[in-house]
């Protein structure tokens, strides 16, 4: 049959293809994508083509499909796996595969599955893994979602703590301690105070730093402090671009203490410093934001290290159990994935997007892949509207719910945007 993907060739040279899709074996399984949410990771490997670690050096000749974040239904599925998946139901991916220790995984490996298509075939060993997910849904864009929600669920399991004489690691941040997020009113940031604010394992105090009023605002709009006090959480949203002295002015949150859990949510060389310095004895330090320049670094003081035992740990992704959790947090109504999503398009805009990420403002960048439209700002819906019936009801729409995405805009979006 025939599909429709973009597809990486080279450094900064992604391609929208049609090409027929052969015929699936009896251990893989048809799947139709229908919405993609577009990662920084994917623009990192867009300019680092082959040299990329995930990506083949053979792409020039097998391109391979941009995408890792997305979710659609099974068209038709291999014998193989037909006891446990059915024709019809919507799925989600966990990318990251580890399958025989390989880095491979969809959105940067394969020629055949990835986000930015219309139709993919699932190979083997994503259902051999247990990276192919049931998602039980009235909406497409959660399951997309679902895999950057999950990273920042593994961002709080892989910190740790340690009680002083004992050769344990107990992990996980401190039940009702003291944590900041720092530069952590942005997508991922969001999805951090969402979920840490929601999960069994709270912190007492949360304080969320940025030096932006705009978003700070926003932030506080969409994830109320009087929402985090039903936990028993003290949710502080503060501008450390106005004070003198971060330092103190952080520090003053905790009598002079610091706080046993911070985490970075941008690679820059000043916060990390800042974060270093706040954290408590045994404070735990953790590096969320993936810089694009490999010589990244920023002091850290040791004196502390040995003396107050502070340590630092990075994560760059989360696991299926990962996935699994917010999937089930997201069917709770724990979990809100449309706190992240600011712009929508179609497949015809998801070169651009993808190449430009890091000049588009806001948050998630969600691409639907059967349809063709410009990557619109939620917020631009009702301007929009003044020339375009459509956007006009989509304003109407997303209005019910504060200006967030969701399942009756989508389901309204794909039946009314023309098809690509």
């Amino acid at each position: 049959m025939k599909a429709k993907a973009l597809r990486l060739y080279g450094k900064e040279d992604l391609r929208l293809d049609e090409y027929e899709l052969p015929e699936i074996k009896d251990d893989e399984i048809l799947a139709r994508v229908v919405s993609d949410s577009i990662c920084m990771s994917s623009y990192k490997a867009a300019m680092q083509g082959e040299d990329h670690k995930r990506v083949p050096e053979n792409i020039k000749e097998h391109p391979v499909i941009i995408g890792h974040e997305f979710c659609g239904d099974l068209v038709k599925v291999g014998a193989k796996w037909a006891h446990e998946f059915k024709e019809g139901e919507k799925f989600s991916i966990q990318p990251a595969l580890n399958y025989k220790g390989s880095l491979a995984a969809p959105g940067y490996s394969y020629e055949y599955i990835g986000g930015d298509a219309t139709y993919i075939i699932i190979p083997n060993e994503v259902m051999e893994m247990g990276c192919l997910l049931h998602f039980d849904s009235d909406n497409f864009f959660g399951g997309s979602l679902t895999e950057p929600l999950s990273c920042v669920a593994g961002t709080f399991h892989a910190m740790y703590h340690a009680t002083r004489g004992k050769y344990e690691h107990d992990m996980g941040i401190v039940e009702g301690g003291k944590m900041a997020i720092l530069a952590g009113v942005g997508p991922m940031g969001l999805a951090a105070i969402d979920y840490i604010t929601h999960c069994d394992r709270c912190p007492s105090l949360l304080v969320v730093t940025d030096i932006d009023d705009a978003r700070l605002a926003r932030a506080a709009q969409v994830l109320p402090p009087e929402e985090a006090a039903k936990k028993g959480i003290k949710l502080v949203y503060a501008n450390t671009g106005k004070v003198e002295d971060a330092h103190k002015f952080m520090m003053d949150f905790t009598d002079g203490e610091g706080f046993n859990d911070v985490l970075v949510f941008a690679p820059v060389a000043p916060v990390v410093e800042l974060a270093d310095s706040i954290l408590a004895q045994d404070g735990c330090l953790n590096f969320f934001a993936g810089p694009s320049n490999p010589a990244f670094s920023a002091p850290f003081n040791f004196y502390n290290v040995h003396y107050a035992g502070t340590h630092v740990v990075g994560t760059s992704g989360g696991n299926t159990d990962d996935m699994k959790e917010c999937l089930s947090m997201i069917g709770q109504g724990k979990l809100d994935p449309a706190i992240l999503v600011t712009h929508i398009g179609g497949l015809n805009v998801a070169r651009e997007t993808t190449l430009n990420l890091p000049k588009v403002p806001g948050g998630k960048k969600l691409i639907y892949t059967h349809i063709s439209l410009p990557l619109t700002a939620i917020a631009d819906f009702e301007e929009k509207g003044k020339e375009d019936p459509m956007f006009a009801e989509l304003a109407k729409i997303v209005a019910k719910t504060n200006g967030l995405w969701n399942a009756e805009a989508e389901k309204y979006l794909l039946e009314h945007a023309p098809a690509i």
